[in-house]
């Protein structure tokens, strides 16, 4: 699967719409460039904010000095998410004694994901990113397909940010039932 980057045309504001076909011909007036590269281990991690079930504002500033474990996944109770999201639960107190802190984002809403975090007795945030901010500053959302047809969304995809605000790990095949050993096997 490929990731299709952001990109810009002519005035340098980036398209919140990725293109889906291939573009022939391009004219002086509408020169299209690549505006973001693509994230690889080792680079800065983008800064996001971003309301959680709880209504708290949550910021990446605020985890300096820890590990983060920022998962992106598509949509709240749906049996991939839960799984992945009860697996993170169920080894929460690990991943804590090991020096990480997990937190969730998806495209749904703050009400969305009180309902699946009151659900599943989830004990990290879940961001609501219903502009798709933060998932396009991360490149999480792209063009999927399903029974032969292609639609976008979000692409499943966990980074491990370290205390300074690098990437120091991205997991793009997530196992979504025993996604907490899957992490804590590269830290081995």
């Amino acid at each position: 699967m490929e990731h299709y980057p952001i990109i810009c045309v002519d005035n340098k504001k980036p398209f919140l719409y990725l293109i889906q076909f291939k573009l022939r011909k391009f004219t002086r007036n509408n020169k299209i460039e690549e505006c973001m590269a693509q994230l690889k281990e080792g680079s800065k991690a983008p800064l996001f904010e971003g309301v959680d079930q709880n209504g708290n504002l949550i910021k990446l500033s605020d985890y300096k000095g820890k590990k983060v474990i920022l998962y992106f996944y598509p949509k709240d109770n749906t049996p991939g998410c839960t799984a992945e999201a009860c697996n993170l639960r169920d080894n929460s107190d690990l991943l804590l004694k090991k020096g990480f802190v997990v937190i969730g984002v998806s495209p749904d809403s703050e009400k969305s994901h009180k309902n699946f975090s009151g659900k599943f007795s989830l004990p990290f945030p879940l961001i609501a990113d219903e502009s798709k901010k933060i998932l396009n500053d991360y490149s999480v959302w792209g063009e999927k397909k399903m029974y032969g047809k292609s639609y976008f969304g979000v692409l499943r995809t966990t980074f491990v940010i370290n205390e300074t605000g690098l990437i120091e790990k991205i997991i793009d095949k997530v196992q979504t039932s025993d996604h907490a050993k899957q992490i804590l096997d590269l830290y081995k």
